[in-house]
Protein backbone atom coordinates (compact mmCIF):
# COMPACT_ATOMS: atom_id res chain seq x y z
CA UNK A 1 0.00 0.00 0.00
CA UNK A 2 1.57 3.36 -1.02
CA UNK A 3 2.38 5.89 1.67
CA UNK A 4 -0.09 8.74 2.01
CA UNK A 5 1.19 12.27 1.42
CA UNK A 6 2.00 14.15 4.62
CA UNK A 7 -0.76 16.14 6.29
CA UNK A 8 1.60 19.13 6.39
CA UNK A 9 5.03 20.11 5.11
CA UNK A 10 5.55 22.39 8.11
CA UNK A 11 7.55 21.15 11.12
CA UNK A 12 5.14 19.49 13.58
CA UNK A 13 5.45 20.77 17.16
CA UNK A 14 2.70 18.60 18.69
CA UNK A 15 0.37 15.98 17.26
CA UNK A 16 -2.19 13.60 18.70
CA UNK A 17 -5.49 12.15 17.49
CA UNK A 18 -7.33 15.37 18.40
CA UNK A 19 -5.08 18.28 17.45
CA UNK A 20 -2.01 19.17 15.39
CA UNK A 21 0.29 22.15 16.05
CA UNK A 22 2.83 23.21 13.44
CA UNK A 23 5.63 25.73 13.10
CA UNK A 24 4.52 27.73 10.06
CA UNK A 25 7.45 29.27 8.15
CA UNK A 26 7.23 32.78 6.76
CA UNK A 27 5.97 32.87 3.19
CA UNK A 28 3.51 30.05 3.86
CA UNK A 29 -0.22 30.83 3.96
CA UNK A 30 -2.33 29.71 6.89
CA UNK A 31 -4.87 28.73 4.24
CA UNK A 32 -5.03 29.19 0.45
CA UNK A 33 -6.14 32.57 -0.82
CA UNK A 34 -9.31 32.08 -2.88
CA UNK A 35 -8.80 35.39 -4.72
CA UNK A 36 -5.31 34.49 -5.99
CA UNK A 37 -5.03 34.35 -9.77
CA UNK A 38 -4.14 30.70 -10.28
CA UNK A 39 -0.63 30.97 -8.86
CA UNK A 40 0.71 28.02 -6.82
CA UNK A 41 0.12 28.58 -3.13
CA UNK A 42 1.84 26.79 -0.29
CA UNK A 43 -0.48 26.49 2.71
CA UNK A 44 0.11 25.21 6.23
CA UNK A 45 -1.83 21.98 5.66
CA UNK A 46 -2.40 19.75 2.64
CA UNK A 47 -5.53 19.41 0.56
CA UNK A 48 -8.49 21.41 -0.65
CA UNK A 49 -9.61 24.18 1.71
CA UNK A 50 -13.23 25.05 2.51
CA UNK A 51 -13.19 28.73 3.49
CA UNK A 52 -16.63 28.65 5.13
CA UNK A 53 -15.95 25.55 7.22
CA UNK A 54 -12.28 26.53 7.79
CA UNK A 55 -11.40 22.94 6.93
CA UNK A 56 -8.67 21.29 4.88
CA UNK A 57 -9.64 18.09 3.03
CA UNK A 58 -6.33 16.30 2.52
CA UNK A 59 -5.42 12.77 1.45
CA UNK A 60 -3.92 12.15 4.89
CA UNK A 61 -6.96 13.47 6.77
CA UNK A 62 -8.98 16.56 7.57
CA UNK A 63 -7.66 19.55 9.49
CA UNK A 64 -9.83 22.30 10.91
CA UNK A 65 -7.91 25.59 11.06
CA UNK A 66 -8.41 27.31 14.42
CA UNK A 67 -6.69 30.65 13.88
CA UNK A 68 -4.47 32.39 11.33
CA UNK A 69 -1.01 33.88 11.04
CA UNK A 70 -0.11 36.42 8.37
CA UNK A 71 1.78 34.92 5.45
CA UNK A 72 4.97 36.73 6.46
CA UNK A 73 4.68 35.77 10.15
CA UNK A 74 6.25 32.52 11.32
CA UNK A 75 5.45 30.36 14.33
CA UNK A 76 2.86 28.32 16.19
CA UNK A 77 -0.34 27.44 14.30
CA UNK A 78 -3.11 25.20 15.66
CA UNK A 79 -5.44 22.79 13.88
CA UNK A 80 -7.79 20.02 14.97
CA UNK A 81 -8.92 16.75 13.43
CA UNK A 82 -12.64 17.08 14.14
CA UNK A 83 -15.35 19.70 14.17
CA UNK A 84 -16.10 19.06 17.84
CA UNK A 85 -12.51 19.77 18.85
CA UNK A 86 -12.48 22.80 16.54
CA UNK A 87 -15.54 24.27 18.24
CA UNK A 88 -13.94 23.84 21.66
CA UNK A 89 -10.70 25.48 20.57
CA UNK A 90 -12.43 28.35 18.80
CA UNK A 91 -14.59 28.97 21.86
CA UNK A 92 -11.44 29.14 23.98
CA UNK A 93 -9.93 31.71 21.61
CA UNK A 94 -13.12 33.79 21.63
CA UNK A 95 -13.27 33.66 25.44
CA UNK A 96 -9.69 34.88 25.78
CA UNK A 97 -8.55 31.60 27.33
CA UNK A 98 -5.61 31.10 24.95
CA UNK A 99 -2.28 32.79 25.64
CA UNK A 100 -0.63 33.98 22.42
CA UNK A 101 2.96 35.20 22.72
CA UNK A 102 5.03 36.77 19.94
CA UNK A 103 8.52 38.13 19.40
CA UNK A 104 8.96 41.27 17.31
CA UNK A 105 11.91 43.45 16.44
CA UNK A 106 10.74 47.04 16.26
CA UNK A 107 12.22 50.40 15.42
CA UNK A 108 13.11 52.77 18.24
CA UNK A 109 13.30 52.40 21.99
CA UNK A 110 9.81 51.93 23.49
CA UNK A 111 9.16 52.14 27.22
CA UNK A 112 10.20 48.96 29.08
CA UNK A 113 6.64 47.62 29.13
CA UNK A 114 3.11 48.70 28.40
CA UNK A 115 -0.37 48.00 27.06
CA UNK A 116 -1.56 49.21 23.68
CA UNK A 117 -5.27 49.78 23.14
CA UNK A 118 -6.70 50.90 19.79
CA UNK A 119 -9.71 50.63 17.56
CA UNK A 120 -8.64 48.89 14.35
CA UNK A 121 -10.66 48.95 11.14
CA UNK A 122 -9.96 46.78 8.09
CA UNK A 123 -10.20 48.01 4.52
CA UNK A 124 -10.39 45.47 1.70
CA UNK A 125 -9.92 46.93 -1.77
CA UNK A 126 -8.52 45.43 -4.98
CA UNK A 127 -7.69 42.17 -3.20
CA UNK A 128 -5.57 44.04 -0.68
CA UNK A 129 -6.11 44.11 3.08
CA UNK A 130 -5.07 47.20 5.03
CA UNK A 131 -5.78 47.94 8.68
CA UNK A 132 -5.98 51.46 10.11
CA UNK A 133 -6.33 52.97 13.58
CA UNK A 134 -9.49 54.96 14.31
CA UNK A 135 -8.56 57.13 17.32
CA UNK A 136 -12.15 58.26 17.90
CA UNK A 137 -13.70 54.80 18.28
CA UNK A 138 -13.84 52.48 21.29
CA UNK A 139 -10.78 50.19 21.45
CA UNK A 140 -11.26 46.71 20.03
CA UNK A 141 -7.60 45.64 19.96
CA UNK A 142 -5.29 45.05 22.92
CA UNK A 143 -1.77 43.78 23.41
CA UNK A 144 0.75 43.88 26.22
CA UNK A 145 4.47 44.04 25.61
CA UNK A 146 7.80 44.17 27.37
CA UNK A 147 11.23 44.98 26.02
CA UNK A 148 13.61 42.02 26.13
CA UNK A 149 16.68 43.64 24.58
CA UNK A 150 17.46 46.94 22.87
CA UNK A 151 20.29 48.72 21.08
CA UNK A 152 20.74 52.45 21.51
CA UNK A 153 23.37 52.34 18.75
CA UNK A 154 21.01 50.86 16.16
CA UNK A 155 17.84 52.25 17.80
CA UNK A 156 15.98 48.95 17.63
CA UNK A 157 14.30 46.82 20.29
CA UNK A 158 13.28 43.20 20.64
CA UNK A 159 9.90 42.99 22.37
CA UNK A 160 7.81 40.12 23.67
CA UNK A 161 4.09 40.54 23.05
CA UNK A 162 1.08 38.94 24.70
CA UNK A 163 -1.66 39.32 22.11
CA UNK A 164 -4.93 39.72 23.97
CA UNK A 165 -7.14 40.13 20.89
CA UNK A 166 -6.45 38.89 17.37
CA UNK A 167 -7.25 41.57 14.79
CA UNK A 168 -5.93 41.56 11.23
CA UNK A 169 -2.33 42.89 11.15
CA UNK A 170 -2.85 43.97 14.76
CA UNK A 171 0.75 43.89 16.02
CA UNK A 172 2.10 45.50 12.87
CA UNK A 173 -0.43 48.35 12.89
CA UNK A 174 -0.37 49.07 16.62
CA UNK A 175 3.44 49.15 16.57
CA UNK A 176 3.63 51.36 13.48
CA UNK A 177 1.06 53.82 14.85
CA UNK A 178 3.39 54.47 17.81
CA UNK A 179 6.45 55.05 15.60
CA UNK A 180 7.81 51.59 16.47
CA UNK A 181 7.08 49.64 13.27
CA UNK A 182 7.99 45.97 13.08
CA UNK A 183 11.22 45.71 11.13
CA UNK A 184 11.01 44.12 7.71
CA UNK A 185 7.36 45.17 7.31
CA UNK A 186 6.90 46.22 3.68
CA UNK A 187 3.38 47.56 4.22
CA UNK A 188 3.32 49.52 7.49
CA UNK A 189 7.07 49.73 8.12
CA UNK A 190 9.98 52.17 7.95
CA UNK A 191 11.17 51.47 4.41
CA UNK A 192 14.51 53.29 4.70
CA UNK A 193 15.36 51.45 7.91
CA UNK A 194 14.26 48.14 6.36
CA UNK A 195 16.59 48.76 3.44
CA UNK A 196 19.49 49.55 5.75
CA UNK A 197 18.92 46.47 7.91
CA UNK A 198 18.68 44.28 4.84
CA UNK A 199 22.01 45.60 3.60
CA UNK A 200 23.90 45.67 6.91
CA UNK A 201 22.27 42.88 8.97
CA UNK A 202 20.68 40.56 6.38
CA UNK A 203 17.09 41.11 7.53
CA UNK A 204 15.13 39.77 4.55
CA UNK A 205 11.69 39.17 6.05
CA UNK A 206 9.19 40.50 8.57
CA UNK A 207 10.64 40.12 12.06
CA UNK A 208 7.48 38.81 13.69
CA UNK A 209 7.31 35.31 15.16
CA UNK A 210 4.48 33.53 17.00
CA UNK A 211 6.64 32.08 19.73
CA UNK A 212 4.17 30.34 22.04
CA UNK A 213 0.60 29.13 22.34
CA UNK A 214 -0.77 28.05 25.72
CA UNK A 215 -4.25 26.57 26.07
CA UNK A 216 -6.30 23.77 27.57
CA UNK A 217 -6.23 20.65 25.44
CA UNK A 218 -9.76 20.36 23.99
CA UNK A 219 -10.02 16.65 24.85
CA UNK A 220 -8.12 16.21 28.11
CA UNK A 221 -8.54 19.65 29.61
CA UNK A 222 -4.86 19.67 30.59
CA UNK A 223 -2.83 22.83 29.96
CA UNK A 224 -0.63 22.57 26.90
CA UNK A 225 2.18 25.00 26.12
CA UNK A 226 3.69 24.74 22.63
CA UNK A 227 6.70 26.79 21.56
CA UNK A 228 8.30 27.41 18.17
CA UNK A 229 12.02 28.27 18.17
CA UNK A 230 13.09 31.54 16.60
CA UNK A 231 14.01 30.84 12.96
CA UNK A 232 17.74 30.81 12.24
CA UNK A 233 17.55 33.79 9.90
CA UNK A 234 15.97 35.94 12.64
CA UNK A 235 18.37 34.70 15.29
CA UNK A 236 21.20 35.72 12.96
CA UNK A 237 19.81 39.24 12.70
CA UNK A 238 19.73 39.53 16.50
CA UNK A 239 23.31 38.34 16.73
CA UNK A 240 24.39 40.86 14.11
CA UNK A 241 22.69 43.66 16.06
CA UNK A 242 24.13 42.52 19.40
CA UNK A 243 20.70 41.68 20.87
CA UNK A 244 19.70 38.82 23.15
CA UNK A 245 16.66 36.64 22.51
CA UNK A 246 16.06 35.94 26.20
CA UNK A 247 16.44 38.29 29.14
CA UNK A 248 17.02 35.64 31.82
Amino acid sequence: MPDLPPITTCPILHSDRFIIVVDKPDGVLSHPNPTASGKPQRAAFAGRYDLDAKRFYGPAGEVFLIHRLDQDTSGVLLGTHSEVMAERCRSAFEAGQVKKRYLALVAGLPKPEGTWLDHLAVNRERNQVRTIVNPKATPNAELRYRVISSSAQHRVSLIEIDLITGRTHQIRVQSASRKHPVLGDDVYGDFDLNKRLRRDHNLRRLFLHARQLEFKHPASGQMLCVQAPLPEELAGVLQSLGLEENDE
